[in-house]
This record gives structure tokens, C-alpha cells and sequence, in this order.
């Protein structure tokens, strides 16, 4: 039985257990084309170790999407999860059969021997790093014009790149009289091809992986595939460049018979790997396949599930656990009339666990419950805006004013059967940006406290406490009955009074509540525009252009259930 303290390390060990069979079966695929492709999926299995499943799943959470809780989970999911997460306790087993000190005396012991064997492996790692940086210091820099310093040491080393950042090719003293001219050439130009794959970089993300995880045998058996394929991606690449595999081949051996093996993976150097097989490959010039598109295809999406797997289960299992855990208001009792008086206006009453909405067609709902206005509601039958209905709504205790749209957009989608979707499109709006004399506003205060209102008759008058240039943009949205986005770059908040006369050419403005605002009587003089307002009060202007705005598009709606 796993204790519970160590269930998700257990998972995380089987998960990446099950990538390095993965991995595995396709460098067995993938055996007669290039090693370095195979470099790279082993490369991968070894990261996997670094990168546990549950990250990935988190990455779930912060993705925009509207899940739709179901009442029994996918068994195609369900299957998945079992085998990604097999060591996972029931509750009733945890309590029953577990004692918690027992859990945490075994988690001490196997954290100590971990430790341990953690802190053993870096002392070998800085007598190897300490080792080969007394190397580097006693040697001497050689005039080689490679693309890296090329330095000389009396140490019996084989010829090795040491560094990540600013890598040094470090060679034997005596090199050059052992090995002819074309076999130091061949080894040379072996040396720098793992300069240009970054070689040393890779084989440090997996010492990394290495001293973690030193006690999984397969982390350590990844390892040797590395160096396997770091050397024959190498060599391949060195015949490539039309060198004489013979002559490569007998500098590879030379050096092995002359020269010690460097004592850190991460210097990368010419020994390596199985010599007897790498030999005959080379002796043989064999030349590699290349990827065909069929294996690049199967590559790619190999890939993209193993990323994407872990989101989608995650994905899959948040709303399990926002279902279990966040209770979603809703009204208890509603009654849903239809009003037939013909009346204009409309209104909404709110109390602390009530709520009345008269006379007002389902878009109008739609409009409150997602807080859109009249032009950002699309689709539907004609019925949705003409049609008028008289909601009355009881929840159980008092409701959150945040609350509320959640609960009425619950209440549209049981009563209406109504399925909505977003989508941005670009509409004729207006941009609010400073006047050409700059902004007349007056000084910025610090108060959280917004209050935003209107009042009409005659002239409209609209005032802002405490309100920022982005609020005012959205109450003169619902005022133009357009899109209207802040440009303006105007930080802070501001009291602002402003008075303007409607046009009486244009459709009636609309109030805040949807009913239609007086018109002003024929021979009332005439007053500023919105426009000429804005910009004589508060130094500001709206500019007519196409602008994104998100819009609700009914998909289906139908005329509301009995009661």
C-alpha cells in the first residue's frame, strides 16, 4: 500500500516509466534512420522525469472555457486516468488501513536514503567538475582558428569540449605526434559537431535528471542510450562531410588506446558508446534514412499527445472537482408570465432573496444576466426581442450581487432552453481618445467608491464619481448604443459631470432599465452634442471606427415552460 504523502511521486515515477516504453518502442522505429532523431526522443524521456503529468493538468485552470457538468465521467477518460494515476487511495482506505505516524516514518527513511545517495552523487559530480576545471587551468591556449579556443594539456585525457556558455576544446599535449594529420582533422571535426548540437547542454539537463532521480535504474540506462546516440549522431555527421571513414575510423581507435575516457558525461569527446559497433558502422559507411513524411507526421503527433494529454485530462477532471467542491447558486422558485399589456417600459426590482423582472423580453434578460448591452446580443427568433415577460424569481437566503448573474443565466438556460455562444466580430464603434488641446479633466482623486449615473430631461446629464476613463467609455457605450474602447491612456480616477442634448434625429436612447428616454420638446433650444460636450468639457473625443466586440449569438431559445 502507498501512503498517500507518497502517492503522487508514485505516479510521477509511473508516469515517466510509461513515456520511456513509449520512447523506447519508437527509437526501436525508428533504428535505421538517423541517431540524432533517436538523440531527441531519448532526450525527451529523460526531461519527462523533470516535468511530472500534474503540471501539465494545471495548465487546465487557466484556460477560458465553460465546462458542462455531466452526471457520469467518459469511461474512455476514466480508463486513461486509471492508468496515469494507479496509485491513488480511496478515502475509506486511507483511514481504514494507514496509521499516519507509520505514513510518516516511512516517508522520513526513504527521504533520508534518497538524500543520502543525493548528496553522494554531487560529491562525485565536484570531484569530476574539479578535476577537469585543474585541467583547463594548466593548459595552454593553441593557435588552431577553429569557431572555440583550442587549448593543449599534459593530462592523458582523450580530446574532450569542456563548457556550456563558452565551450574549450581541450586536446592532449602529445596528440599531434600520435595521430596523423587526416585522423586529428577527423577528430577535430568530430569535436565540433558537438559544439553545433549543444551537446554538453543536453548532457547536463540530464545529470541533472541523473542525481534526482539516481535511485530509477532506467533514468541511468537513458543515460548510456544518450551517449550511444550523441556519438553516432557524430560520427554520422563526420562522414557526412566526406572524410575517409577508414581514417576516422583509426583515429577513434587510437584514441581509445592512448587516451583516458573524460569522467563527466557532459565533456563531450570521441570515446563512447559500444566502440566495436560503432566501428563497423563506420568502416561499413552506412548511410542513415532520412525521416520519410509518413514517420515525421507519426513523430509530430506523438508529440502533441503527449502534451496535450495531460491538459485534456485536466481539463476533463476540473469540473468534477468544481462540482464537488463550489456550490452554484440558483434561485429555488420562479415564475415565468407572459405580459401582454403592450406597455413600453420595462424594470427590474432586486431584493435580498428575490428578484422581479417586468415587462421585458428575453434579450433584455440576456443583456442582465451577461452583462452585454442591446448591440452585443445577435441571433434568436424574432419572438426573443419583441416578445415580454414577467420573471419572479426566489432563491433560498440571501444572494451576493455577483451571484446573480450566474443565477439568472442558469434560470434562462432551464425555463428558455436557451444555448448561447461568444464570438468577436468587428462593428462600427468609436474610440475615445484626448482632443487635440489635451485632456480638461479635473485632478484624479483615490476613492474605490464608483458610482456612475444618468438623468434625462431635456438635456441628458450623465455623472461619474470616482471613475475611471475605461468606466466612462462603457457608460457612453450604452449611451450611443455602440462599442466604445478607451484609448485614451489616462490612468486614474475622476469626478466628471457632463451634459449634452440627444439628437432629434436619432433613434430614442435607451436607459440603463431598457425603457426609452424622453424625447426634449420641439422648441426646447437645442444644446451641445455628446461629441461637442466631450470634448468642450472634458477635452476628449470620440472617433468613429471598427472595433471588436464580443458578441452573445443565441444558437436556440424557445418560448419559456409552464410553471
Amino acid at each position: 500500500m502507498i501512503p498517500t504523502v507518497l502517492s503522487p511521486l508514485a505516479n510521477h515515477l509511473w508516469q515517466s516509466t510509461l513515456f520511456f516504453v513509449a520512447a523506447w518502442l519508437v527509437t526501436l522505429a525508428l533504428k535505421k534512420n538517423r541517431a540524432a532523431v533517436r538523440y531527441l526522443i531519448w532526450l525527451a524521456a529523460s526531461v519527462k522525469f523533470l516535468m511530472p503529468f500534474s503540471l501539465l493538468s494545471t495548465i487546465s485552470d487557466y484556460l477560458e472555457w465553460r465546462p458542462v457538468l455531466v452526471s457520469r465521467q467518459p469511461h474512455f477518460t476514466h480508463v486513461v486516468d486509471e492508468i496515469s494515476r494507479p496509485f491513488v487511495l480511496s478515502a475509506a482506505a486511507s483511514i481504514q488501513t494507514i496509521d499516519p505516524s507509520s505514513s510518516s516514518y516511512l516517508f522520513l527513511i526513504l527521504f533520508s536514503l534518497w538524500f543520502c545517495g543525493f548528496l553522494l552523487s554531487l560529491v562525485f559530480l565536484f570531484r569530476s567538475l574539479h578535476r577537469i576545471r585543474a585541467i583547463r587551468r594548466g593548459a595552454r591556449l593553441l593557435d588552431y582558428h577553429l569557431s572555440i579556443p583550442v587549448m593543449s594539456s599534459s593530462a592523458r585525457l582523450e580530446p574532450g569540449v569542456f563548457g556550456i556558455c563558452k565551450p574549450v576544446l581541450l586536446l592532449p599535449l602529445d596528440i599531434t605526434a600520435r595521430l596523423t594529420a587526416e585522423q586529428l582533422e577527423s577528430v577535430l571535426a568530430h569535436e565540433l559537431c558537438h559544439v553545433r548540437r549543444r551537446d554538453n547542454l543536453t548532457a547536463a539537463i540530464h545529470m541533472v535528471v541523473a542525481k534526482i532521480f539516481w535511485f530509477h535504474p532506467l533514468v541511468w540506462w537513458i543515460g548510456t542510450q544518450l551517449v550511444a546516440e550523441r556519438e553516432r549522431a557524430c560520427d554520422e555527421e563526420v562522414i557526412r562531410l566526406a572524410r575517409d571513414p577508414h581514417v576516422y575510423a583509426e583515429a577513434i581507435l587510437n584514441v581509445c588506446k592512448l587516451y583516458l575516457e573524460s569522467p563527466l558525461a557532459c565533456v563531450s569527446g570521441v570515446t563512447g558508446a559500444d566502440l566495436k559497433r560503432r566501428i563497423a558502422a563506420i568502416v561499413a559507411n552506412r548511410r542513415a534514412q532520412r525521416l520519410s513524411l509518413t514517420k515525421k507526421l507519426l513523430l509530430a503527433s506523438a508529440g502533441l499527445a503527449a502534451l496535450t494529454a495531460p491538459v485534456v485530462i485536466g481539463v476533463d477532471h476540473s469540473p468534477t472537482v468544481h462540482a464537488q467542491s463550489v456550490v452554484t447558486p440558483a434561485f429555488e422558485a420562479a415564475s415565468i408570465k407572459p405580459n401582454r399589456s403592450g406597455r413600453a417600459g420595462g424594470g427590474l426590482n432586486l431584493l435580498p432573496a428575490r428578484i422581479k423582472i417586468v415587462n421585458s423580453s428575453l434579450k433584455f434578460c440576456i443583456q442582465m444576466a451577461w452583462n452585454v448591452k442591446d448591440f452585443q446580443v445577435s441571433g434568436g427568433e424574432d419572438w426573443t426581442g419583441s416578445e415580454r415577460y414577467d420573471i419572479d424569481a426566489v432563491a433560498a437566503g440571501p444572494f451576493k450581487a455577483a451571484e446573480l448573474r450566474t443565477m439568472l443565466q442558469a434560470l434562462l438556460s432551464d425555463r428558455f432552453g436557451l444555448v448561447i455562444h461568444r464570438e468577436t466580430r468587428d462593428k462600427a464603434g468609436y474610440v475615445l481618445v484626448t482632443a487635440r488641446n489635451g485632456p480638461k479633466l479635473p485632478a484624479p482623486i483615490d476613492d474605490p467608491d464608483v458610482m456612475l449615473g444618468r438623468t434625462s430631461a431635456g438635456d441628458i446629464t450623465l455623472k461619474a464619481k470616482s471613475a475611471t476613463m475605461e468606466q466612462l467609455a462603457t457608460t457612453l457605450s450604452s449611451t450611443l448604443g455602440a462599442a466604445v474602447i478607451d484609448r485614451t491612456g489616462i490612468e486614474g480616477r475622476f469626478d466628471v459631470s457632463l451634459e449634452w442634448a440627444p439628437d432629434p434625429t436619432s433613434q430614442p436612447l435607451v436607459t440603463k432599465s431598457g425603457t426609452p428616454a424622453p424625447m426634449p420638446p420641439p422648441d426646447a433650444t437645442p444644446g451641445p452634442s455628446i461629441f461637442t460636450a466631450l470634448q468642450q468639457k472634458l477635452g476628449l473625443k470620440l472617433e468613429a471606427r471598427k472595433v471588436p466586440v464580443e458578441i452573445i449569438v443565441i444558437d436556440h431559445a424557445d418560448r419559456p415552460s409552464k410553471n
